[in-house]
């Protein structure tokens, strides 16, 4: 009995977050709203909650999240198959370097091109700086000194316009790079195999592949954090986007609503659509922080971002990619340490049955 049911809320909880989703966007993007002050926000959330429908539909929703995972827990349902979709990432991972390059020098690029600093957010023109650093991470050339100059752009741009938080998982992405290096294929990869080969002139005349195998020493017992670090990236930025861009901005949030005409897409009260959309950023955000069901939270988001591309023609595609980049890694490494994926992992007496957790 406890098995039927659970099986019947995994797909009831499924359609609920990703119903919920469909609104969540980069809301300064697509829409221009007057700042709103905390108290307005507030009193936003508190008069949509006092509605007994709102508050009834997202306590189903929210109920339908947690008897997914609870049911999930206990069924683990399709073990096999996803066994084998577990080890097949993992076969992914020396491509892992390569997914990050892409996933941050594509969006810089385009930002160099399109005249904004790493937000569609922040009009600044730094063309020749952010596709420089671009174009670098995609060649793999000097790629960890150029990820430590791209953070320090960041970070000295966010002093300048605190909105390039809205493009905070550069940050991870950065700190990634310079953790993992190039990887392959990449120029570094190329020199650093001509410079350690016998008796060649490259390898007598620069120094810096010496410096190379002494950083990667160096970090070497820290890469394994990877997944850790990444999930914090994108947590954060969940949360951000949440509660900043959706339950602290709800005028401009509705003004989302109201301009892709996404109560069409679902019957339910615009003020409704801008608190889900909220929670389910705030909700992904936490999950992921927590590093539970890692691998199912990080589908989750790529199908989010997805819809968003394909329900909001005129959202900037390039500024989405650094967060599709860092979504598919996790789907490759899964939760790493500090995780409570790992508290998750079947007992020895059922190891037969592989984990659902991440």
């Amino acid at each position: 009995m406890i098995r039927r049911i659970a099986r019947s809320a995994i797909p009831v909880g499924a359609a609920t977050i990703f119903l919920s989703g469909i609104a969540t966007a980069h809301v300064d993007y697509v829409v221009d709203a007057d700042p709103e002050t905390i108290g307005e926000a507030i009193q936003f959330v508190i008069t949509t909650m006092s509605d007994p429908l709102n508050a009834v539909l997202l306590a189903v929703g929210a109920v339908g999240l947690v008897g997914l995972l609870a049911g999930w827990i206990l069924v683990r349902p399709f073990p096999r198959d996803i066994a084998e979709f577990r080890a097949t990432m993992k076969e992914y991972t020396d491509l892992v370097p390569w997914l990050l390059r892409i996933g941050i020098g594509f969006p810089l690029v385009g930002a160099g091109f399109a005249g904004y600093y790493f937000s569609p957010a922040v009009p600044i023109e730094a063309r020749l700086l952010q596709i420089g650093i671009g174009f670098l991470l995609l060649f793999g050339l000097a790629t960890r000194a150029v990820a430590a100059i791209g953070l320090v752009a960041y970070v000295v741009g966010l002093v300048v316009d605190p909105r390039i938080l809205l493009a905070n998982e550069f940050v991870g992405g950065f700190l990634a790079i310079i953790l993992l290096g190039a990887g392959r294929p990449s120029a570094d990869d190329v020199l650093q195999r001509v410079a350690e080969a016998d008796s060649t002139v490259y390898g007598r005349i620069d120094p810096i592949h010496r410096i190379a195998v002494w950083f990667q020493h160096l970090v070497v017992d820290y890469k394994v954090y990877l997944p850790t670090l990444l999930r914090v990236s994108l947590g954060l930025n969940f949360v951000y986007l949440g509660f900043v861009q959706k339950l602290m901005s709800p005028q401009s949030a509705l003004a989302v609503v109201d301009k892709y005409n996404l109560t069409v897409v679902v019957p339910a009260p615009p003020e409704l659509w801008v608190v889900g959309a909220g929670v389910t950023e705030i909700a992904v955000g936490i999950v992921l922080l927590l590093g539970l069901f890692t691998r199912g939270f990080s589908l989750v988001a790529f199908l989010l971002f997805t819809t968003t591309l394909f329900g909001l023609p005129d959202d900037p595609v390039l500024a989405h990619l650094s967060l599709y980049g860092l979504v598919s890694v996790l789907l490759i490494t899964g939760s790493g340490p500090l995780a409570l994926d790992n508290r998750l992992q079947p007992t020895e007496t059922d190891s037969r049955r592989p984990s659902m957790a991440d």
